[in-house]
């Protein structure tokens, strides 16, 4: 049989004006070099096709899997992690909030009312501390491209403001229009509602942003060289 087909395949190769000269034994070589690269480029094209992309997505996943890892030792919650467009990690948090500057600053505030002619001053004094960082309500996201990581992030923001008690107040009766408690009150929710806007205004945020750089790059570093940070900027109500 296996003869009858080697003369088959050589009487075609004549018809055809070609390998006039060979062989049985060099068509039986031939065979078996075609078997053989065949088989050679099966298998060449399964570890590419499958053994490589599966030896990479694993490594891409302990990659990012230790990544979170680091980033939740310095933050205390896992962002996102995306390798390339795909999502390696979810975000986990157990906290609504990541606070990376607290700041204390004084404030003064004149509150003025003029009833009839007549006009009444409050003069308040006092401390607030204020804390400055990140709403882990919206999506904190590094994404993976090679040794470039860009870290996808919400703008900071004055997460809360603390009235402390050592406030005073100095008041200015007008002839006929005197201090009572409901100025104080108006007084009062004015001076806090003033320093919130201050905060808001002041270089608190600049300095959470540069200090939160600072830190993630330092998080970032063994794992990627360079670091690009994408703030998405959110509109803050001063009330």
């Amino acid at each position: 049989m296996r003869i009858t087909g080697l003369k088959h395949a050589r009487n075609f190769c004549q018809t055809k004006g070609w390998l006039n000269y060979l062989t049985f034994g060099d068509m039986a070589r031939y065979l078996k070099l075609i078997i053989v690269l065949l088989i050679t480029g099966t298998i060449a094209a399964f570890v590419l096709l499958v053994i490589i992309p599966e030896r990479l997505a694993k490594n891409s996943y302990e990659a990012a899997k230790t990544l979170g890892e680091d980033f939740k030792r310095a933050f205390q919650f896992t962002p996102e992690v995306r390798i390339e467009k795909t999502v390696i990690l979810n975000q986990q948090t157990s906290v609504l909030e990541l606070a990376v500057l607290a700041q204390n600053f004084q404030h003064n505030y004149g509150y003025v009312n003029t009833w009839m002619g007549s006009t009444k001053k409050i003069n308040i004094n006092g401390s607030f501390s204020a804390r400055v960082g990140f709403n882990l309500n919206e999506k904190f996201q590094i994404t993976m491209h090679e040794k470039t990581a860009t870290v996808s992030l919400p703008a900071p923001q004055l997460l809360s403001l603390e009235l402390q008690p050592d406030i005073t107040y100095r008041d200015e009766n007008g002839l006929w229009n005197w201090v009572n408690t409901d100025d104080r009150t108006a007084a009062t929710n004015a001076f806090i509602k003033d320093a919130k806007l201050y905060a808001q205004q002041a270089d608190f945020i600049k300095d959470a942003r540069i200090r939160a750089e600072e830190q993630i790059r330092k998080v970032l570093a063994p794992h990627v060289n360079e670091v690009v940070f994408a703030y998405r900027i959110e509109l803050i109500s001063p009330d």
